[in-house]
């Protein structure tokens, strides 16, 4: 009410000094016969108009605004390589655009979603964000903190990046997210020299994959190095079970409610995998042996364990820890098809994009022009590309198979180049409490502490928590 009448006692004394100013107004003298009328002017031509910015470059590519302006960016390059290259991508965009100002923060990878997700709720999000796609980015969009750029990619987009790679970046049919940083997947590193000992051949299903388990475990090797005490390494196992029993689409009805994670794809996943400890396939202590201090890997160098299914930047870990022996030794095969089942069969469990960046920029085409320039910058930079390859990772781009020469990370491109989809990692898709039930419930099947239909159960749960908020 007191709104209401400050607004109409407003309006009152605008009428009245309307009509005040209306009453005042001088009449114009009439015009002397004598003097000559003044002609006007006459209106410009079009070709005397200014010039309208041109939005392209002689070579037809995007260009940013050539107006004064601000891009408030985020990211992670707090560690080498990325504290490097990535403030070299801003430089030479600065360089290019003197116009434009960049406000790069860069944050901790453990706390930057959580810094994120405030500054999203306080209002305060960066027009350009890194992000790792997958449930976090549908999240950011459907909250109003992404705007689609399938336009951009189509048009100015210079580099081939992988189907799967734009895929991950989109959300209900537009492309939100540029592309960066390199691919990673999961799959089996073996021994060459005691499968070629034992006379194993590359197992194709899971049944061959059992039979070589068993032939290894008689003859006193340990089937499967594995160190669970992080959680996600044994998740692998999981997720690759129940991709291969029920595709991608299992655990897409599982996170939108639609679904579940009690579901027969992921009590077979469980299942499987206890059978599998049962059976002596994995080191004693699987749970206690740490990952981050190499006793998986360990036990690959002291050829006490055969085989290792782990992510695809091992074979950096392995050849610099010892190349000679890598090179020699370490072969590298797909993660083996399930007879019977119906599912697409060649889909990869990891990430066709390390990183991406989206943009905060409502209707403001200007801001979010400047952003897709910059992103470009990263993307386009042969010296990071190349620093992927030699650290074990894989650019996202078409071709770049071509350049490697290490014949074990040619057999995890083709891998990935052949896959018509990519599981995106649980923990990286799912929302942070969820992705840790999910981590600590898959630890306790392989610790038999608790039964796959317990643990899944318990998964189920968390994932209609968060989704009941």
């Amino acid at each position: 009410m007191r709104l209401t009448k400050v607004f109409s006692l407003l309006l009152a004394i605008v009428m009245v000094l309307a009509l005040v100013a209306g009453c005042g107004e001088k009449v114009a003298p009439a015009a002397d016969p004598k003097t000559p009328a003044k002609t006007e002017e006459p209106a410009p031509k079009k070709d005397d108009a200014a010039p309208v910015e041109s939005t392209v470059t002689e070579d037809g590519k995007l260009k940013a605004p050539d107006k004064d302006m601000k891009i408030v960016l985020w990211d992670i390059a707090t560690a080498e390589p990325a504290v490097t290259i990535q403030p070299a991508a801003v430089e030479r965009f600065k360089a290019a655009y003197p116009n434009i100002e960049v406000d790069n923060t860069h944050i901790q990878n453990d706390t930057y979603k959580e810094k994120l997700v405030i500054a999203m709720s306080s209002g305060q999000c960066p027009d350009m964000y890194i992000h790792w796609t997958g449930g976090p980015m549908n999240e950011y969009i459907d909250s109003g903190f992404g705007v689609p750029i399938t336009d951009l990619m189509e048009n100015y987009c210079d580099v081939p990046f992988l189907e799967a790679a734009l895929a991950q970046c989109t959300y209900k049919g537009d492309i939100y997210a540029v592309p960066y940083g390199g691919l990673s997947g999961s799959g089996v590193y073996y021994n060459k020299k005691i499968f070629t000992e034992l006379g194993l051949s590359v197992p194709q299903t899971i049944g061959e994959l059992e039979a070589a388990c068993e032939t290894l475990k008689s003859n006193g090797y340990i089937p499967f190095a594995l160190a669970n005490q992080s959680k996600w390494t044994g998740s692998m196992y999981f997720m690759y079970l129940a991709t291969r029993f029920g595709g991608v689409d299992e655990f897409n009805k599982a996170v939108a409610g639609t679904g579940s994670f009690e579901s027969e794809a992921f009590e077979f996943a469980g299942n499987k995998i206890q059978e599998w400890v049962r059976a002596g396939y994995f080191p004693e202590g699987v749970n206690s042996l740490s990952p981050d201090d190499g006793q998986d890997r360990q036990l690959m160098y002291t050829e006490e364990a055969a085989m290792m299914l782990h992510g695809t930047w091992q074979s950096g870990a392995m050849k610099g820890d010892n190349e000679e022996w890598y090179l020699d030794s370490i072969d590298y095969f797909a993660f083996p098809k399930l007879e019977g089942s119906t599912a697409n069969q060649n889909i990869v469990v990891g990430t066709s994009v390390g990183n991406a960046f989206s943009f905060n920029t409502g209707d403001d085409e200007d801001l979010r022009r400047a952003c897709f320039v910059l992103a470009t910058q990263f993307y386009n930079d042969d010296t990071y590309n190349q620093m992927q390859i030699e650290s074990g990772g894989l650019p996202s781009i078409e071709g770049m198979g071509d350049t490697l020469t290490d014949t074990t990370m040619q057999k995890v491109w083709a891998d990935f180049s052949s896959a018509t989809n990519v599981q995106l990692w649980y923990d990286q898709y799912l929302p942070p409490e969820v992705s840790e039930v999910h981590k600590s419930t898959s630890q306790e099947i392989f610790g038999l502490t608790k039964t796959p239909a317990e643990a899944n159960k318990e998964l189920q749960a968390a994932l209609e928590k968060y989704l009941a908020k």
